[in-house]
């Protein structure tokens, strides 16, 4: 692949996730994310037990996991009236944006990229 198709490609990539690439820039986002890593999260984790991790509001956590669930960066599961928020590598975007990230390396590594001095 030359290297303008590359970035045509990259283009896309970046229209594809860009959102997804704002939800998880947010560092409230992130305190939600990191709590779904650090705790046992299977079968996921209500907002209740979030909101005890990340010391945010039942309303602020419930937004945001809100935001990260449109962007498919978690996903939840319903079991009865219950919401369970997990990540999932089969279900996530997270795949696409280090896709995004890979793609953006391998054009800063490109031996043609390189200006002799």
């Amino acid at each position: 692949m030359n290297r303008e198709d590359a970035i045509q490609q990259l283009r896309e990539v970046f229209e594809k996730v860009g959102h997804g690439l704002i939800a998880i820039g947010d560092q409230t986002r992130q305190k939600v994310i990191l709590a779904l890593l650090s705790e046992n999260c299977y079968p996921g984790m209500r907002v209740g037990e979030i909101t005890k991790i990340t010391h945010l509001s039942r309303p602020a956590v419930s937004h945001h996991l809100r935001i990260l669930k449109e962007e498919k960066i978690i996903s939840m599961r319903e079991e009865g009236t219950k919401n369970f928020y997990y990540l999932s590598p089969e279900e996530s975007k997270l795949g696409e944006l280090k896709q995004l990230v890979n793609q953006i390396d391998a054009l800063l590594h490109d031996p043609s990229r390189r200006i002799e001095k």
